[in-house]
């Protein structure tokens, strides 16, 4: 039986998400870890990798499961009581056994966390803090990303992807409870392309992002930190 876990983590001590011949502290790494324990020895599969230090609410994966897991309920609870506790398995659904937790999805959402003020010891691996922000400005420019775009220049250096084009649904931002959050969802994001997306806000004005959009100069802007950034949903 195949089946759907959504995932919610806090990326702070793990090496990103997927799994690594050199170290068992990722996020996958511990659920193999886990289902091994379990005697389920199927191949993990994500909608796609985040970073160190990334965080997520919504990451999805599909497993087989051997036929003598039936009650999913039972797994869960399971699983949840072997992870660490920055590992929340949320629910375990059966699917189709075409569904793939990567290529069936259709759309990504991403939200980067931000918050004007001074750090706090409590916030400070879940929020990127700043002294002080031009939110009109962010709220303008981040509409620049919407639409198709070829995003080269937005990705990590030593990516090996088959196109480097996306097509960005929604990018907005707005204020809660204190904080500016900023909303994007796509079909698919590169490697790193959201943190140098807010890096880009951040540092460059509307000429200069729009110069980078169109690949007609690389500003070689930083990508903004990993804290702030949250996978919260796959769309499939």
């Amino acid at each position: 039986m195949r089946c759907a876990l959504v995932l919610a983590y806090n990326g702070r001590n793990f090496l990103g998400s997927q799994m690594q011949k050199s170290s068992k502290n990722t996020i996958l790494g511990q659920l193999e870890h886990a289902l091994s324990n379990l005697n389920i020895e199927s191949k993990i599969t994500a909608s796609g990798r985040t970073d160190r230090g990334v965080h997520a609410t919504g990451q999805v994966c599909h497993i087989d499961l051997p036929a003598f897991w039936s009650d999913l309920e039972k797994l869960k609870k399971a699983l949840n009581e072997m992870l660490p506790p920055s590992i929340l398995v949320k629910s375990v659904k059966a699917v189709n056994d075409d569904f793939h937790a990567r290529y069936s999805a259709k759309k990504r959402v991403y939200r980067y966390i931000i918050k004007e003020s001074g750090k706090n010891p409590f916030e400070e691996s879940f929020v990127t803090f700043l002294g002080s922000v031009d939110f009109s400005k962010l709220e303008k420019n981040i509409k620049l990303f919407l639409g198709k775009h070829d995003f080269k220049y937005f990705m990590k250096s030593g990516s090996d992807v088959k196109s480097t084009q996306r097509v960005i649904y929604k990018a907005f931002a707005y204020k809660h409870h204190g904080y500016i959050i900023l909303h994007f969802e796509a079909n698919g994001f590169l490697r790193s392309q959201i943190r140098l997306m807010v890096g880009a806000l951040l540092a460059l004005d509307a000429d200069k992002i729009k110069e980078q959009l169109s690949c007609k100069k690389n500003h070689k802007i930083k990508p903004a930190k990993s804290n702030g950034l949250y996978l919260a949903k796959i769309k499939y």
